[in-house]
This record gives structure tokens, sequence and C-alpha cells, in this order.
């Protein structure tokens, strides 16, 4: 998977000049962490992905726990509770996602020259700016 910005419109621009494009693999496949990856070394969460899946699972179940919850009348305050939960797990994860970015794309594009991080520092502000608006 490569990184991209998406525009206002919402649609996804080009994949940032950091990576080259990588073979598309279905999210829940489960991968062995001996076995090379295609991507791997590639984007800076690589060192770090089985961690990462490992974190998404645990919030997507929090996410279904939101949806029993609902199910079985739990009481209100309850399910704002685990939505909060929830919510500050996915923003943890950008976070963390955000720093891998900084630490291995910007510091590649520094290597490259300041055109090079000049772009990937506009890349990463427009990110933050979308993870605030959230």
């Amino acid at each position: 998977m490569t990184t991209t910005d998406a525009d206002t419109s919402g649609t996804a621009a080009a994949p940032s000049a950091c990576h080259t494009a990588q073979p598309k693999t279905d999210p829940g496949t489960v991968t062995d962490s001996t076995a090379p990856s295609p991507s791997a070394g590639v984007h800076g969460y690589a060192k770090q992905r089985d961690a990462h899946i490992k974190r998404l699972r645990r919030i997507e179940g929090q996410i279904r726990g939101l949806q029993r919850m609902l199910e079985e009348d739990v009481y209100c305050i309850d399910i704002l509770t685990q939505v909060s939960a929830s919510t500050k797990g996915l923003q943890s994860f950008g976070l963390q996602l955000l720093e891998e970015h900084l630490r291995h794309c910007v510091a590649d594009a520094a290597a490259k020259g300041p055109e090079a991080v000049d772009a990937k520092v506009q890349e990463a502000t427009k990110a933050i700016e979308r993870m605030l608006r959230t």
C-alpha cells in the first residue's frame, strides 16, 4: 500500500515519491512475520507492521463491542465511555504512524535535498491537519 494525500474532494492523489508502488494485499490476510514482505523496509511502519496489525485488531474488537453494547441495550454513558476508548486508540495509532513517517520518509527526503524535504513536510502537515479535524 502506498501513501496518498486526499484533497478536499475526497479523491486520492498520486503515491508519495518516497515509496515505490507495492502490490496490494487483502487487509484481513495474516502474514507470516518470518517471511520477507514484498514491501519490507519500504514504509516507515514496516518494522512495526505486526504490532500495528495486532493493535488495529484490538481496536476492531472495541468497535464490535460497541455494536454488542447497542444490541444489548447497555446504558448510554457506558457506550460513550467505550466510544472514547476506541477513539483514543485510533488517535494513538495515528500518532505512532505519523512519527514513523517522519522518522523514515522525511529523513529519507532530507538526504535527497531541500525540495524533497519541503514536499514531505507539506505532506506531513496535511496529514496532521486531517487528524486534527477528526
